[in-house]
């Protein structure tokens, strides 16, 4: 079940990633070569990408989360990391002052 999730996350980031390279930068470039016609066009296939990526993305969260509980099962309970400093007692000592 793990391996199918992780090849499962795989996926979906490298679709996120291209979903976000895909997309056009919204004042990226100064203008440069932007006219008003390119952008009346370009607005459904905007909002489409945009709407995939915010999919894409929630579901590669969600992924990764069910991997993180199914992995955090497999940890072997420890106690706290002050209660180990606690245990040892190789702390050094200050030295009284001469005065």
């Amino acid at each position: 079940m793990e391996n199918i999730l992780l090849i499962i996350n795989i996926i979906l980031a490298a679709i996120l990633v291209v979903l976000v390279l895909f997309q056009k930068s919204e004042g990226g470039a100064l203008g440069i070569g932007v006219s008003q016609d390119n952008f009346m066009l370009s607005r459904s296939a905007g909002n489409f990408l945009t709407k995939a990526t915010a999919i894409i993305a929630t579901l590669f969260i969600i992924c990764s989360l069910c991997l993180t509980i199914l992995s955090r099962g497999e940890l072997t309970p420890t106690t706290s990391v002050l209660d180990k400093i606690e245990e040892t007692d190789d702390t050094p000592k200050v030295p009284d002052s001469n005065n």
